[in-house]
């Protein structure tokens, strides 16, 4: 009897402790979604990313310039294709990449990669880019306090937008 109850108050603490939740991850993880419209099963990509916050900081302290950056926090930020598309006529076809970027003053690099399930930029290598494409960044008034990334599908022309803080700029495709 005594060694049941020595077991039952060993236990009791561990199941105690594991009823406790940590608080909400400081850079929750969403995720964007083409065709928008969640109705819509057979998707063409879906772009999974921790969301930063700015948290009284300037987008120009949290990403430096000239720099590779994940597009967002913790894990690499995801794209998966189930479907082939084009980005500036180059062919990419349907499977799963990493997506970085290289902010510069007036417009920034995305980048596609072959890498999956890698953290952060650490264990980035350029030779397992699939595509580089230089597009304008563009200046808003209205400042997003998380970083956001969503489709459009504006005139048959389908388009990632991404912004943080002032910051935004947007990356078109085609499907094939």
């Amino acid at each position: 009897m005594k060694k049941y109850i020595l077991t039952i108050l060993l236990i009791i603490p561990f199941v105690l402790q594991s009823q406790n939740f940590r608080g909400l991850d400081k850079s929750p993880m969403d995720q964007a979604k083409f065709p928008i419209s969640s109705r819509v099963t057979d998707k063409v990509a879906v772009i999974t990313y921790s969301r930063p916050q700015l948290n009284n900081r300037s987008f120009r302290d949290i990403v430096p310039l000239n720099k590779v950056w994940r597009t967002g926090a913790n894990e690499a930020t995801q794209i998966r294709l189930y479907s082939d598309i084009t980005i500036d006529d180059k062919k990419i076809p349907a499977g799963t990449y990493t997506l970085f970027t290289i902010p510069e003053e007036n417009e920034i690099t995305v980048i596609i990669n072959s890498a999956i399930n890698i953290w952060g930029a650490y264990s980035y290598k350029s030779e397992k880019d699939i595509i580089r494409v230089k597009v304008p960044l563009v200046k808003s008034d209205e400042s997003l306090e998380a970083l956001s990334i969503a489709f459009s599908n504006e005139n048959s022309q389908p388009k990632v937008h991404f912004g943080w803080e002032y910051m935004r700029f947007e990356l078109p495709f085609n499907v094939l």
